[in-house]
C-alpha cells in the first residue's frame, strides 16, 4: 500500500508540471518559409564602366607660321566657314621681300662667278692635257671652279629659301572646316624660334566630334574598339549621346599623384566617335561617359541570386521533395511540395542578372530567394513550417499575449 501510494503521488506530480508548463510557455511558436519567384524571360544585359573626357573635332589643325614678322591683315574671325587654299590672314611683307632682294643678288653674283670658273677650268683642261701649262695651274683653275660652284649652289639654296619665306608671308586654310579658335590680332608680332607660334585652330567638319576620355587602369582592361558607348554634357543634362569606342590610346597613358598620399592614378585615353548632326556639341565641353563592356539585347534572364537558390533546411519542410540533378548551374521550380533542378548553361552576368543561354524555356517560374517568418499559435503546414527549437524554462512567464487553453 505505501508503494502504490508513492506511485500516485509522483504521477500527480508530474502532471501538475506539464500543466503549469503548458500554462505558462503557450503553444510553441512556428516559422513560415514563403518562397520568392521570378520569370525566365528576355531582357537586356550590361555591365559598364565610367569616365570623364572632353568633346574634340575629329580633325583639328593649328595653323601657324614658320617665319617671324608683324600681323598685317586677318581675315577670318571665329566660327568663320573656309575652305582649302583660302586666305586666311596676310603678314608685313616688307623685310622678307627686302630678304629676298638680297639673297637675288648674292646669287646672280655666284651665278657669274660660276659661270666664269666653269669655262676658265675647261680651257686650262684642254692646255693641260697638251702639256702647255703646269700641274699647279691647273689644279689652281680647277679649285676656282669647285669653290664657285659651292658659293653658287649655296645661293641658290638661300634664295630658295628666301622665296618660300615670303610664301609664308600669305597664311591659308590647310583644310575645309570652321575656325575655332583665333590667337592673333593684326599689328600682332610673332616670332618664330623653336616653337612654331599658332594662329588660328581649324577643325575639319563638327558634324562628327569625338569624346577623348580618360579610363582608370583598372577598368581599361574591359574595354575593346566597337563598344557602345553613350555621354551627356551638363549643357544638355536631359539628353544622352550614343556613340562607339574607335581607339584606345596606349601610348598615351597619363598618371596623377594625390598630395595627401603616395597613391598614383594612372589613366589610358579612349576615343569615342560622337555624332553631331545639330552641332549641339561643342568643342571642349566636358562628357561623362559611359562604356558598355557587356551589352547583349533581348537574351534570355535570370536573376542572379536565383542561380545561388538551393532547397536545403530550414529552407525546406519536412514533407517537401527534392527532385536533383548534375551541374554546374541550376534553376529551381517548385510545384506543390516539389523542387525541381533544371541544368542551365549561362552567358554573361552584370552582377544583377545572368545570361541563360539554354536548359529552361521562356516564362518558366523559377524559385529566386526563401524568408523565414515567425508565425505563432499556427500548425506546422505544406509549406515548410518549422518548430521553434528553443525551450523555456516553466517557471517563467509565457509570450506576452498567450493565453492558457481550455
Amino acid at each position: 500500500m505505501k508503494t502504490k501510494k508513492i506511485i500516485l503521488i509522483a504521477v500527480a506530480v508530474v502532471v501538475v508540471v506539464g500543466a503549469g508548463i503548458w500554462f505558462f510557455a503557450g503553444s510553441p511558436a512556428k516559422h513560415k518559409v514563403t518562397y520568392a519567384t521570378a520569370n525566365v524571360s528576355k531582357g537586356d544585359i550590361s555591365n559598364s564602366v565610367t569616365a570623364t573626357g572632353t568633346i574634340e573635332p575629329v580633325t583639328e589643325v593649328e595653323v601657324g607660321t614658320q617665319v617671324s614678322g608683324i600681323i598685317d591683315k586677318i581675315h577670318v574671325d571665329y566660327n568663320s566657314v573656309v575652305t582649302k587654299g583660302q586666305l586666311i590672314a596676310e603678314m608685313d611683307r616688307i623685310t622678307l621681300q627686302s630678304e629676298l632682294a638680297s639673297q637675288q643678288a648674292t646669287y646672280d653674283g655666284a651665278k657669274a662667278e660660276y659661270e666664269y670658273q666653269k669655262k676658265n677650268y675647261e680651257r686650262s683642261k684642254g692646255l693641260h692635257e697638251k702639256s702647255l701649262i703646269s700641274d699647279t695651274d691647273f689644279e689652281q683653275a680647277l679649285y676656282n671652279y669647285q669653290k664657285a660652284k659651292s658659293s653658287y649652289d649655296s645661293s641658290k639654296a638661300s634664295l630658295a629659301k628666301a622665296e618660300r619665306n615670303l610664301s609664308y608671308a600669305t597664311i591659308t586654310s590647310p583644310i575645309d572646316g570652321v575656325v575655332i579658335s583665333r590667337d592673333v590680332e593684326a599689328g600682332q608680332t610673332v616670332a618664330s624660334g623653336f616653337e612654331t607660334p599658332t594662329l588660328f585652330t581649324i577643325a575639319a567638319d563638327l558634324t562628327q566630334m569625338q569624346v577623348v576620355a580618360d579610363v582608370d587602369e583598372a577598368d581599361i582592361g574591359g574595354v575593346v574598339e566597337g563598344q557602345r558607348a553613350s555621354f551627356t554634357v551638363d549643357a544638355y543634362p536631359n539628353d544622352v549621346f550614343e556613340g562607339v569606342v574607335t581607339q584606345i590610346r596606349l601610348g598615351d597613358a597619363s598618371s596623377t599623384s594625390s598630395t595627401s598620399s603616395t597613391t598614383t592614378v594612372v589613366t589610358y585615353e579612349v576615343v569615342i566617335s560622337a555624332p553631331n548632326p545639330d552641332l549641339k556639341l561643342k568643342p571642349r565641353l566636358t562628357a561623362n561617359v559611359t562604356i558598355y563592356i557587356l551589352d547583349k539585347k533581348d537574351v534570355l534572364s535570370v536573376p542572379n541570386k536565383a542561380l545561388r537558390f538551393t532547397p536545403e533546411k530550414p529552407l525546406i519542410g519536412n514533407n517537401d521533395i527534392v527532385k536533383d540533378c548534375e551541374g554546374e548551374h541550376k534553376l529551381w521550380t517548385r510545384e506543390g511540395t516539389t523542387f525541381t533542378a533544371h541544368p542551365v548553361e549561362v552567358g554573361i552576368s552584370n552582377g544583377i542578372s545572368t545570361e541563360i543561354i539554354s536548359g529552361i524555356p521562356e516564362g518558366t517560374k523559377v524559385v529566386t530567394e526563401a524568408t523565414i517568418g515567425v508565425m505563432p499559435g499556427e500548425n506546422m503546414g505544406s509549406e515548410g513550417n518549422m518548430e521553434n527549437s528553443g525551450e523555456r524554462s516553466p517557471f517563467m512567464p509565457g509570450p506576452p499575449g498567450s493565453k492558457k487553453k481550455k
